[in-house]
Order: C-alpha cells, then sequence, then structure tokens
C-alpha cells in the first residue's frame, strides 16, 4: 500500500510538472487578487490590517478550488480512473495520494506565499506565523473537501460551476476560523481556539472525505 501511495502520489507531481502553466496559474490569481485589494481599498494601514485575514483566506480559498477539476479530470478523460479503481490496494488511500499531491501543488505553495503578500496589509510578528499555522491546517481540508466535490462533478457539463456550488458551504466554517485565528492574533487575544477548531476539522475530513471521494469516483466510473 505504501509503494501504491507513492506512485500514485509521484506520478499526479510529475505530471504536474509537465503542467506546471496550469499550477503557476493558481498562484499568480492568488498574488493577483490578494495585492489588489490595498490598491482598490487605499493606503490606509488600519483598514488594511482589519481586512487581512479575511482577504487572504478568500483569495487562498478561492485559488485551491481553481485546481480542483485537474485533481481527476485527467484521469477520467484517459481511463486512468478505472485502473486505479481496479487496482488491488484501497481505492480511497489512493485517492489519498492524489489528495495529498493536491495540496502539495496548490496549499504547500499558497501557504509559503501568504506571509510575503501579508506584509503589504501590516501584517508582522505574530499574526504572520499564526496565518501559517492557520493556512497549514486548512489548505488539507480545502483539498480533502475539494476533492469529495471534484469526484462527483466528474464528466459532468459545467462540473466547474457545480464544484463551486458544492464545496462552498464546506468552505465556510473553515473560512471564518482561519480567517479569525489571524484576526484574534492581531488583536491580542489568542489564537488557539480557532487553530484548535482548525485540527478537529481536518482531523475529521481526513477520516471521511477519502472514503467519500472513493464511493464518487465508483460512481463516475459508472
Amino acid at each position: 500500500m505504501g509503494a501504491a501511495f507513492v506512485a500514485v502520489f509521484r506520478r499526479d507531481i510529475l505530471q504536474a510538472w509537465r503542467r506546471r502553466a496550469d499550477w503557476l496559474n493558481t498562484l499568480f490569481f492568488f498574488v493577483i487578487v490578494v495585492s489588489l485589494f490595498p490598491l482598490g481599498v487605499g493606503p490606509e494601514p488600519e483598514p488594511l490590517r482589519t481586512m487581512a485575514p479575511g482577504i487572504l483566506w478568500v483569495a487562498a480559498l478561492l485559488a485551491a478550488m481553481l485546481s480542483l477539476q485537474r485533481m481527476f479530470g485527467d484521469d477520467f478523460a484517459d481511463g486512468t480512473l478505472e485502473q486505479l479503481i481496479l487496482a488491488p490496494q484501497p481505492l480511497p488511500w489512493l485517492a489519498l495520494a492524489k489528495i495529498a499531491a493536491h495540496w502539495l501543488l496548490t496549499g504547500v505553495p499558497l501557504t509559503l506565499l501568504a506571509p510575503v503578500l501579508g506584509l503589504q496589509f501590516g501584517l508582522e510578528g505574530e499574526p504572520l506565523f499564526v496565518l501559517v499555522a492557520a493556512l497549514l491546517l486548512g489548505t488539507p481540508c480545502l483539498s480533502l473537501i475539494g476533492a469529495v466535490g471534484a469526484a462527483l462533478t466528474l464528466g459532468v457539463r459545467g462540473g466547474g460551476v457545480l464544484v463551486a456550488l458544492l464545496v462552498l458551504p464546506l468552505y465556510i466554517p473553515i473560512l471564518i476560523f482561519g480567517a479569525g485565528a489571524v484576526a484574534a492574533s492581531a488583536a491580542g487575544i489568542s489564537a488557539a481556539p480557532h487553530l484548535s477548531l482548525l485540527a478537529a476539522g481536518l482531523l475529521l475530513a481526513l477520516a471521511l472525505a477519502p472514503w467519500a471521494t472513493a464511493a464518487a469516483l465508483r460512481v463516475a466510473a459508472e
């Protein structure tokens, strides 16, 4: 099972490297959206600092959602999905490998970029560390929940819109707790409750999302 996990994970990373322009578009979208807000709102530091957590988290959420269709779309088109379903390893385990690759390609770069972009909103010190911690806990949830939506809409016309309708309501708690952690830290309040809730959400998504994704993939393959 470990070798199968590594093989699927490595295959997705290599495919993404060959089509790196598609994944770089996600990062460019994140940078552009975050950078436009200071230009539109104005240079006053206090409003920017207040809005920073929400802006950074909404931009990260939308950027992660842009790449969901590519998680299983290519495998569905070229027949690889059927091979994964017929493999002797459990499908939830293989789906988890693809989710992990998606997080490495989107969640990790977004987490690394966020503190740099946060500086233009006046965030510094502890709020930046909390921002990184919140994104490290929240972005895997985005990939796990998004995988279920991406699997449910495989082969459906207008799947991108349907994915947004399916996953956005489930993303709202992550957005609230992630942005709330940074806002609490910036206000001098402990961010531990928000981070704890994010960690609990991650554990719940990790336990349920691979099984739900596998079930949806089997339905799509039929």
